[in-house]
């Protein structure tokens, strides 16, 4: 009963002391959580530049740690073996519309935006919640629109597929 209690304690304190998600010009919001897919697991940091009321641009980079080794029929062969370095990573400059002022929740960031990387031109949908005044939690999908590459590689899927991210933000 005791841990009951205090649980609810730190989630009532949280949502009662929370801060502003997003605030506009000159806000920079770092994110670095887990990136779960098909075919591996990993992790993934972004950083985002307020430029204006509803606007930021940013960065974000995915490295998947966990990935299933391939084994099946490739070139007219059969092929086994595991992703190398630039299987496994992805880099993209990203573009957002925050919509925390929009929604009229000024603790919570729902941002959609798109963004163009390495592997694809894409989007995605995230959303941050601050409970203090550089603390958070975020959650983003984000999916492929058009692909590069080859998709006679057998690695081609791991940065060509919908993908889900969750973790900590923080404000600087």
């Amino acid at each position: 009963m005791k841990k009951v209690i205090t649980f609810l304690f730190l989630v009532s304190f949280g949502f009662i002391n929370a801060q502003s998600a997003f605030t506009g010009k000159g806000d920079t919001r770092v994110n670095v959580g887990a990136n779960l897919q098909d075919g591996g697991s990993g992790i993934q940091g972004s950083i985002d530049f307020g430029l204006g009321e509803n606007f930021s641009v940013g960065f974000v980079a995915n490295y998947l740690l966990g990935v299933d080794n391939f084994n099946g029929h490739y070139h007219g062969s059969n092929y086994v073996g595991d992703a190398d370095f630039s299987d496994r990573f992805d880099a993209k400059a990203r573009m957002n519309a925050n919509l925390s002022s929009v929604i009229g929740v000024e603790q919570l960031d729902v941002y959609p935006g798109l963004s163009l990387g390495l592997h694809n031109f894409g989007g995605h949908v995230g959303g941050r919640y601050f409970f203090t005044d550089g603390f958070g939690v975020f959650t983003e999908i984000g999916f492929p629109i058009a692909k590069y590459g080859s998709e006679n590689d057998p690695f081609y899927h791991l940065n060509n597929q919908a993908t889900f991210s969750l973790g900590a933000s923080f404000s600087l």
